[in-house]
């Protein structure tokens, strides 16, 4: 097997733990420690919003410096954010605590590059199933991450939670030394991304519309019930921390394990076939999670939410990657996902306002409303494609 798949596998199994650690306890810590309950979810807000900040930055700290210096440079900040984050617990000092969130999050835009340094080093025919092998650390980052987080939670007796941000930093100095194993495979195929048509003809196109409206309805739609879950079921329903958690890793997991089967049945059905299954799915969550607020209507709504986010998000990348030319493909990506983020970090900050002010059933018509404009424009698009064939 490649050692560049096999090294950075290995290091995104415990670099991609700290956005299941900040989703599970970013929002409880801050309901605790936040100035006002409508600012509780701003831990996580910050973390997404620290990816989004940090994604172009990122890219051009592997153009000028390369990747293996980026990545290590990220997990070496990524430890000192996760001693950050426990100091804050300690100390209850709630600003610290979303500074270092902050920086988890900006750690997680290097992760994100994890998947261009494997693509850079197999062929084009075994890159699908290279990219399906290192999508598989999602499932091992959203077991590891909740379970050190609930096992080290009790380690500091004077702050619950601590613990949990020091086994954070072990996690990210693990990444690390498996990092200093990584050797970049050189790349020729370098696109020279000057000229092209710019971001506001690429933006004309509907299909161009549709994979960002898709994935940042995707995006969105899962931020929003997913930041607020675990608020929702420990600090307003009285679950356990272990139910919370159980939760959490099963939507984290249904976010990942589709992309095994997902990536054949985009090929099968294509990209907006597969946005409207998606949105299927979504509807289906929204119901579950309308339903009621009992332990198994908090997991079905969250596994399908996580299902749901796969097939739309999966869809709208693959629309993308459609709209652009090779010398466009830069600009285009680092708008995109600098939207989709963005959109994110909105909907996460939201979710603690419209949870504490409205209650959780405002959550679930939010997201239906999300849905509705993703779902409009694949409507308009069928129609037209109707209108060209008659």
């Amino acid at each position: 097997m490649n050692r560049t798949l096999v090294v950075l596998t290995l290091a995104a199994c415990m670099a991609q733990t700290g956005a299941p650690i900040v989703v599970l306890l970013g929002g409880i810590i801050g309901a605790e420690l936040a100035p006002s309950p409508g600012l509780a979810t701003l831990p996580v807000a910050l973390m997404i919003l620290g990816t989004a900040a940090s994604t172009i930055p990122a890219s051009f700290i592997m153009r000028r410096f390369g990747r293996r210096k980026g990545f290590l440079f990220a997990a070496s900040y990524a430890v000192v954010a996760g001693l950050l984050a426990a100091f804050a617990v300690q100390t209850a000092a709630f600003w610290l605590l979303c500074t270092a969130t902050f920086l988890i999050g900006s750690h997680n835009a290097f992760v994100q590059q994890y998947r261009f340094a494997v693509a850079e080093s197999v062929p084009a025919a075994r890159l699908g199933r290279s990219l399906s092998v290192l999508m598989l650390a999602g499932v091992v980052a959203a077991y590891l991450g909740p379970k050190t987080a609930t096992l080290l939670q009790g380690l500091v007796p004077s702050a619950v939670y601590a613990g949990s941000f020091l086994g954070l930093s072990v996690l990210m100095a693990g990444a690390g030394m498996v990092l200093s194993f990584y050797v970049p495979d050189s790349c020729d195929s370098e696109v020279d991304d000057r000229g092209g048509r710019s971001l506001w003809q690429i933006a004309q196109q509907l299909d161009f519309k549709i994979a960002i409206v898709a994935s940042v309805a995707a995006w969105s739609i899962m931020s929003l019930l997913m930041t607020a879950t675990p608020v929702a079921m420990h600090h307003l329903d009285q679950f356990s921390m272990i139910d919370t958690a159980w939760v959490i890793q099963s939507h984290i997991m249904a976010m990942f394990l589709p992309s095994l089967v997902s990536g054949l049945l985009l090929d099968r059905v294509g990209p907006l076939r597969m946005i409207t299954a998606g949105a299927g799915i979504l509807i289906v969550c929204l119901g579950v999670a309308f339903a009621g607020r009992h332990l198994m209507h908090y997991w079905w709504a969250l596994v399908l939410l996580g299902i749901g986010w796969n097939f739309m998000y999966l869809g709208g990348t693959a629309l993308l990657t459609r709209t652009y030319e090779a010398n466009e493909r830069f600009k285009v990506q680092a708008c995109n996902d600098f939207i989709v983020f963005a959109m994110q970090a909105v909907a996460a900050l939201s979710s603690g306002f419209f949870l504490f002010s409205f209650g959780w059933s405002w959550l679930v018509y939010l997201s239906a409303g999300v849905l509705i404009v993703p779902l409009a424009l694949v409507g308009y698009k069928q129609l037209a494609l109707k209108g060209l064939k008659a």
